[in-house]
């Protein structure tokens, strides 16, 4: 069993952060556990507050897992302070940790700054040295690379940009262009592109929480970065094509389509 850790915040919706990284971790046969970074007050509609987790305490929860566990693999999604992001790179750092996956969450869907503006240098300094696989959309690849993206050439060029701060690989992903959907993965040397075909759905709230962990939980599985990525792409546009209208809002991802469908639990079979 490999043991895979998601240090992130708490949605209350169950839709996304922490509670949506257990749950595709469980749907990929990996053994989940977390450091929670903040409790935000959220649902379909927005988030409405957010309580951060004092530092020490964050401490103790990476002391905790590492100072017992072998951890085969981190992703790692809303940290809203600087203090939070350095305490974080300095626990990852002390324990060597491996296969860690970068999600820079800086907005919700709903327009909540998720990442404090000031915090946006800190965690581009320590924690994008750090990562296997980062996996910025579209404003947070203009965010953190000081570009406007418009077309397919744009978001190669913000993603060798973004390779150039110290992440191995780069998912850029292109959920935000009208024309497509294009992703695009940079190792230093090449891009790949990779397509699916758009989905006409607005229930995608966790999909970025989702697929980074989704990721994560491969390369803990042993594959590379590059089939990581590639069964994570094809894992969450199954969850994102089953969705559910759950709220009034834009609903969750269906993290356990396939299994449910194995074990004849769905209402259509």
């Amino acid at each position: 069993m490999k043991k895979v850790l998601t240090i992130a915040g708490s949605d209350s919706s169950g839709g996304a952060g922490i509670q949506a990284d257990l749950k595709a971790f469980s749907a990929h046969g990996v053994f989940g556990m977390s450091v929670i970074t903040a409790v935000t007050a959220q649902n379909t509609q927005g988030v409405f507050a957010v309580q951060d987790i004092d530092v020490a305490v964050i401490d103790k929860q990476i002391e905790a897992i590492f100072d017992d566990i072998t951890v085969d693999a981190v992703k790692i999604g809303m940290v809203s302070r600087t203090e939070t992001i350095k305490a974080i790179a300095n626990g990852l750092k002390k324990y060597n940790a491996q296969n860690i996956v970068v999600d820079p969450v800086m907005i919700s869907k709903s327009g909540y700054y998720l990442l404090q503006p000031e915090a946006v240098e800190a965690l581009i300094s320590y924690l994008l040295p750090l990562a296997s696989v980062v996996t910025p959309n579209i404003p947070e690849a203009e965010e953190i690379s000081g570009l406007k993206i418009h077309s397919l050439k744009d978001m190669e060029e913000a993603a060798k940009f973004i390779h150039q701060l110290g992440p191995k690989y780069v998912l850029l992903k292109g959920g935000h262009r009208e024309d497509d959907a294009t992703d695009i993965l940079f190792d230093g040397e090449s891009y790949q592109h990779l397509s699916t075909p758009r989905i006409a759905t607005q229930n995608t709230h966790g999909t970025g929480c989702t697929l980074s962990a989704a990721i994560a939980a491969n390369l803990a599985r042993g594959y590379s970065a590059q089939e990581a990525v590639s069964k994570g792409k094809e894992y969450i546009h199954t969850a994102i094509e089953h969705s559910f209208a759950i709220g009034k809002g834009v609903g969750p991802v269906h993290h356990f389509y396939n299994l449910y469908k194995g074990a004849g639990m769905l209402n259509d079979e």
